[in-house]
């Protein structure tokens, strides 16, 4: 017997969390399906949300309590994102390509790894890797 599993749903420690919601909703197209309850007038100021796009759930929390966060983020707290990366299932590596094109992201150009998977690499707006990827 197994543990039955249904998903997978890592945690981002983001700075600026307003930033880091529109980049996954509004970019990337993934839609808020929770949220703790909104910090101001803004709906998007929230200490946690939960975010998902077909089956994929990301969750964002905000790295510092609202009255401990510095006017940047501190680097050496974030300098381990660059280690971090998110892979996500994308059966249209190249589309995906093209639709973030079109939403303003300079990026590389597809590439198939010497494993056989075709690989679209990106950060978001807190350092994190994020990639795109399929069987090639």
């Amino acid at each position: 017997m197994s543990i039955e599993v249904q998903g997978l749903a890592p945690l981002l420690q983001v700075f600026d969390m307003p930033t880091s919601i529109r980049f996954y909703r509004d970019v990337l197209g993934f839609t808020v399906t929770g949220t703790s309850p909104a910090l101001s007038d803004n709906p998007d100021h929230v200490n946690w949300s939960m975010l998902e796009l077909n089956g994929a759930t990301v969750m964002l929390n905000t790295a510092y309590d609202p009255e401990e966060q510095p006017a940047s983020p501190e680097t050496s707290r974030w300098s381990g994102h660059q280690d971090s990366c998110v892979y996500f299932g994308c059966p249209d590596v190249d589309g995906a390509y093209q639709y973030l094109r079109t939403k303003g992201l300079e990026l590389e150009p597809p590439k198939v790894a010497h494993y056989g998977m075709k690989q679209l690499y990106l950060k978001d707006p807190d350092g994190f890797g994020l990639c795109f990827q399929w069987k090639a």
